[in-house]
């Protein structure tokens, strides 16, 4: 049983601090990102300054203590709306209200319009956002006071969408205007893959149903860059200003810097290596095999009949209540019931007698890298047997040895090409998928291509697990360098990197990778090859040669939307850098760049595709 809290003796009665209009109202900017304008502001309510309740939690819970919470929301819609017309701000006005609250204001509309009328606001100007506490027992009930709002002429907003009571189930039920992304999900969106992927969802159901977004807790430049560039029309936060009585009419030339900045966001990239993802789902969708299950007390004549009934099905699957509990293979069954007399003997027994009874099952959301740890065990049973998918459990279908192997080299293939297994660094089609946003932003970037000198002798001289070691150490150093909410560092394969530097020191950023890294590499050979300044080795005709240390090479290329570049496709671009990086490869500083005017006639020239992002 739940004791109720009792009231806190010393902080002052809420109904007495109604009563004597002792609440006061405090206001935060609502921003919108296409021109930077404050389209409105949420109004926030403050207790009397030095008491216990003058923060809003407390001067809530206080109210529900005395069970007057729905007065206190009330008094402070009014406390707002009044501060609000006082201050003669433009847009609008985003008021809280829990569930309990709206149904009352509906049902007060005229005295609610009467008021309105009174301060000089148009009911058009008020956007009622439901808060996250909110929880509604009667949908049926609810969905009617929602339109008598809106027949009113106010706006419906969700508030803190992603926490406690505001799910989709709410926002598909509701169909709000407005959808509030709580700040838990944009506060380190900029280095933060996960939340990102979130946020993009919410995103992608916001189009669907028409809503508009705004991202909540916006407090640093690169959280709000990521959220613009995500297509989210608005944001609220500390960037722009805090809660206050007198609230700005502009937001501060820091943040509208910001969201005028012409630099394109880094979206933080979800690792899709083995190891980390895809799921298994993709997988095992590719191997499962639709196959027919028969049940534990099925007979040797049932699976027979089954055999012949469906002439290529490998194996079948014995099931208790769904489960599977054992796996009879086509060969081995078949071979049996051809030996003399073996139907009469054994076709009326049990279908166990002759199946395997611990089969090698694979659930469906088993990763990819759970798959393969299953090839290389000593249980190689699946290859001649198959083995069953079950999906939570549920006998699901079957699958193949071959499938298997196919599937799980599939996957690889593919994560390849999102991230490159050694560095964990994006890979071709999300470095090919950046250079299109920047392109289609008109963005002006730098298209650097990096190398290495002399890698493969070295490779072949130390093997390739030290020559990872040098592949690492390059990806770090290249890293280390680079802005991660400017610049966008890509591993295109061996040792080949890609950076789209924004960076106004770009180049600086460059020369010092090289030198980083030239000085760096010299660990990695052994003490008496470090003495002679090189390894020796032979030339890819066969010649012997004495190679010196492994350096890096940086080619570059300017894209600039006032020129042909701003019409190329990532593939262009990236032929024009790989051309950049062969020439620094001959340089002695291991830099060159190609002008905007080579790089305009040689785009205009449209350099061989084929060519890209190899050498």
């Amino acid at each position: 049983m739940s004791v109720r809290p009792s009231p806190d003796s010393s902080a002052p009665s809420i109904e007495d601090l109604i009563a004597r209009r002792s609440l006061s109202a405090v206001f935060q900017p609502i921003v919108d990102f296409d021109d930077g304008a404050i389209l409105g502001y949420e109004g926030l309510i403050r207790g009397p300054a030095g008491t216990s309740v003058e923060a809003p939690y407390a001067l809530f819970a206080q109210a529900a203590v005395e069970g007057c919470g729905i007065a206190l929301e009330r008094a402070a819609a009014r406390t707002c709306l009044e501060a609000f017309a006082l201050l003669k701000c433009e847009g609008k006005l985003f008021l809280n209200f829990s569930a309990g609250a709206i149904r009352d204001l509906a049902a007060a509309r005229d005295s609610m319009l009467a008021l309105l009328h009174h301060v000089g606001v148009d009911p058009a100007r008020i956007v009622i956002e439901l808060t996250e506490q909110s929880a509604i027992p009667d949908f049926s009930n609810f969905l009617p006071v929602i339109a008598a709002l809106r027949t009113a002429g106010a706006q419906f907003a969700l508030d803190d969408y992603g926490t406690a009571n505001a799910s989709m189930n709410l926002w598909v039920r509701l169909q709000p205007d407005v959808v509030k992304i709580d700040r838990f999900f944009i506060h380190d969106i900029a280095s933060d893959p996960l939340k990102f992927e979130a946020v993009r969802a919410m995103q992608h159901f916001a189009n669907a149903s028409g809503a508009k977004l705004v991202a909540e807790g916006i407090e640093n430049e690169a959280d709000l860059i990521v959220v613009r560039d995500m297509g989210i029309g608005c944001g609220q936060g500390y960037f722009f200003g805090r809660p206050n009585a007198q609230p700005p009419r502009l937001i501060a030339d820091e943040a509208s810097q910001a969201i005028r900045a012409h630099h394109i966001a880094v979206f933080p990239e979800t690792t899709r290596t083995l190891g980390a993802s895809p799921s298994g789902g993709v997988a095992s969708e590719k191997m499962l095999v639709h196959a027919p299950a028969l049940p534990r007390q099925a007979t040797n004549n049932d699976v027979l009949e089954l055999f012949n009934r469906l002439p290529d099905l490998h194996a079948v699957a014995v099931v208790e209540r769904d489960e599977p509990v054992a796996l009879i293979n086509r060969r081995s069954f078949m071979d049996r019931y051809a030996l003399p007399y073996h139907r009469e003997l054994f076709g009326k027994r049990p279908c166990l007698l002759f199946a395997n009874a611990s089969p090698v099952v694979i659930e469906k959301s088993m990763t990819v890298e759970q798959m393969a740890k299953l090839l290389a065990s000593n249980d190689q049973r699946y290859l001649a047997d198959g083995f069953v998918i079950t999906d939570n459990g549920r006998y699901a279908g079957l699958g193949t040895g071959e499938k298997l192997v196919r599937a799980v080299t599939e996957v690889r293939i593919e994560a390849a090409r999102y991230a490159n297994p050694l560095t964990f660094l994006p890979g071709n089609i999300p470095i090919s998928s950046h250079i299109a946003r920047l392109v289609s932003n008109d963005a002006v970037f730098y298209a650097c291509y990096v190398d290495l000198n002399d890698f493969k002798p070295f490779n072949d001289e130390y093997g390739y697990w030290q020559g990872d070691e040098v592949l690492k150490f390059a990806a770090a150093v290249l890293a280390d360098v680079c802005d991660p909410t400017r610049d966008f560092l890509g591993h295109v394969g061996g040792d080949d990197f890609l950076i789209l530097f924004q960076s106004d020191d770009w180049r600086e950023r460059a020369l010092r990778a090289i030198q980083a890294f030239n000085e760096g590499a010299r660990r990695f050979y052994a003490p008496a090859d470090r003495l002679a300044g090189g390894i020796h080795g032979e030339d890819r005709r066969g010649n012997a040669t004495f190679f010196s240390f492994v350096t890096m090479a940086i080619g570059g290329v300017c894209v600039n939307p006032t020129n042909s570049t701003a019409h190329c496709t990532s593939e262009e671009i990236a032929s024009v850098a790989a051309l950049a990086k062969r020439r620094a490869k001959q340089d002695p500083s291991g830099f060159v760049l190609i002008d905007e005017s080579e790089s305009d006639a040689l785009l205009r020239g449209r350099i061989d595709a084929a060519n890209v992002l190899i050498d």
